[in-house]
């Protein structure tokens, strides 16, 4: 049963992932949107941006009528800023509201004095995404404004959750123009934390040497650094998902978090116990089959299934250490046939066509380049396809990469991500930068037994309260560290063998281990943090607004 601890009269939380399925703060945000819901009704409101068009819906967006009608009537908004309302196509069906951001563009510079001016944002050496990002979160702010002015909320309780350095510029907009507004920012991954692995420097061997504003210099980072820092600073309260982020915030942007608050999931999406049975058989057989027609090989019923997937970041990921795990099982002769799936979104083009035709019949097996199911626009600079291309590996175990979001429509499975995930025998996700961990959660909610490292906020939570292995809790933890790597490689080699030569009984035993896991990380668990995060927010609000 859940309880509401903290009166509130508005919660509105902006990202860059509302409605708009990207990464790993979707899946947060998506699931813990019921319980919010439940705790607080449309009290909560979700905004978002609207990068949608009529040719290319957002698939989990309705738009309403109904909803927030006075206000949406007599809100005004400069020229190229519009909203559209209604509410987010997910379990909770919580309030929705997307803005159209270009408008933003025409004030950027004269913003960006402001906030140099008030907070110390440096956007001079700004480029790629950072503009987009905080024209978005700049219209968001003007839109949070709007309805806290509408319906009458100040001098109320009203907290402004902002996600990932992307919304950093609405928050201190908040702060500016609603300083009667509680803040809570939370980071997700640090920007210079995720640079400094993304560009192979060892990171927490040398963590307590790191200045975060150097690092930010040398690797080009100043203003995304720059604004996630003051957000952070600014922010009533101060939040990240893992402890092993929050040691990094504590160095890197200078303040460490007031609550640590880990992602939970909604068991929603994991078929009934009835349902269960054919849906893992479904997946299997389309696993296989895919297989088949992309190799040539034949793959028994008894073929060991398994995956590694997540964010296109083949060191922070581990994906390096993934493929040289797979060489190494194969030379560990496992009890099983082996299929290995890499299932990262890269730069993708499309399905391929031969693989079409010979899925239904039409051309000759094996085909060329027999370990890739869609093409991508960069095939010699993809570092998955150019790894996969110098390995060999014998007849008994198979690796294939699927380049592409697996979202129900990609040409060749034409099934959404969960719905494969079921059919897998082990996950392995053993990543070098990893705050949270959504991946291993999600996999062991299905009963897949998974391999993880302990640098992940997920490894290091099952560290910490439960016994490391699989007959224990269904998920290995593997030590990593910065200068492990040929350990590591083995541990997970030698993990993944011992499942494949497990009986069914063992194995049957291993998923109850699994499933029992990720009950224990339900959204109704961990919204107490959450509730704690709300707290000290309003808290530090009061104070501030007493002493101003």
């Amino acid at each position: 049963m859940i309880e509401q601890t903290e009166e509130l009269d508005m919660l509105f939380e902006t990202s860059w992932e509302v409605c708009n399925k990207i990464g790993g703060i979707y899946t947060v945000l998506s699931t813990k949107s019921k319980t919010l819901h439940k705790l607080y009704g449309d009290k909560l409101i979700f905004i978002g941006p609207d990068v949608w068009t009529s040719e290319n819906p957002s698939p989990y967006f309705k738009e309403s009528r109904t909803v927030l009608k006075d206000w949406r009537k007599s809100a005004s908004f400069p020229d190229g800023v519009s909203v559209r309302v209604g509410r987010w196509d997910i379990p909770g069906k919580p309030i929705a509201v997307l803005v159209k951001f270009d408008g933003m563009y025409a004030v950027k510079d004269e913003f960006y004095g402001k906030m140099w001016d008030l907070y110390g944002v440096d956007s001079l050496h700004a480029y790629g995404d950072y503009d987009e990002a905080c024209a978005f979160s700049h219209a968001a702010g003007l839109v949070m404004e709007s309805i806290y002015d509408f319906l009458g909320l100040r001098g109320k309780k009203v907290i402004a959750h902002f996600d990932e350095w992307t919304t950093g510029m609405g928050l201190l907009y908040t702060k500016w123009r609603m300083p009667e507004v509680a803040t809570v920012f939370t980071t997700h991954a640090t920007s210079i934390g995720r640079s400094i692995c993304g560009n192979g420097k060892p990171l927490y061997d040398n963590m307590k040497a790191y200045n975060g504003d150097q690092m930010a210099r040398e690797l080009n980072m100043e203003s995304k650094h720059s604004l996630e820092k003051a957000a952070a600073h600014q922010a009533d309260c101060f939040t990240t998902v893992s402890d092993i982020t929050a040691r990094e915030c504590e160095q890197l942007l200078e303040r460490r978090p007031d609550v640590v608050t880990p992602n939970g999931f909604e068991p929603n999406f994991v078929p009934s116990k009835v349902k269960f049975p054919d849906e893992r058989a479904a997946a299997r057989e389309l696993l296989l089959d895919v297989a088949s027609a992309l190799t040539g090989k034949d793959f028994g019923d008894d073929t060991f299934i398994m995956a590694t997937s997540g964010r296109c970041e083949y060191r922070n990921k581990g994906i390096d250490v993934y493929i040289d795990a797979v060489v190494d099982l194969a030379n560990l002769k496992p009890c099983r046939n082996v299929l290995a799936y890499i299932m990262v979104p890269a730069w993708c083009d499309k399905a391929r066509e031969d693989l079409q035709l010979a899925m239904a019949g039409e051309k000759t097996c094996p085909l060329a380049d027999a370990w890739m199911t869609h093409t991508v626009h960069n095939p010699y600079e993809d570092a998955i396809a150019c790894r996969l291309r110098k390995i060999s590996l014998p007849e008994n175990v198979t690796v294939i990469y699927v380049p592409c979001y697996l979202n129900g429509s990609d040409g060749i499975f034409n099934r959404p991500y969960y719905d494969l995930l079921i059919g897998m025998d082990a996950s392995v996700f053993p990543s070098y930068y990893e705050p949270w961990g959504y991946t291993p959660l999600e996999s062991v909610a299905f009963g897949v037994p998974t391999v993880t490292t302990s640098l992940s906020g997920f490894g290091q939570w099952i560290d910490r309260f439960f016994d490391n292995g699989f007959e224990n809790c269904g998920v290995t933890v593997v030590e990593r560290t910065d200068s492990n790597y040929p350990a590591v490689v083995d541990s997970i080699a030698r993990s993944i063998k011992f499942l494949t030569c497990a009986d069914e009984l063992l194995r049957k035993f291993i998923s109850g281990k699994a499933m029992a896991t990720a009950a224990c990380a339900k959204w109704d668990s961990f919204v107490k943090f959450y509730e704690e995060a709300f707290s000290i927010a309003l808290e530090n609000e009061s104070r501030r607004m007493q002493a101003s």
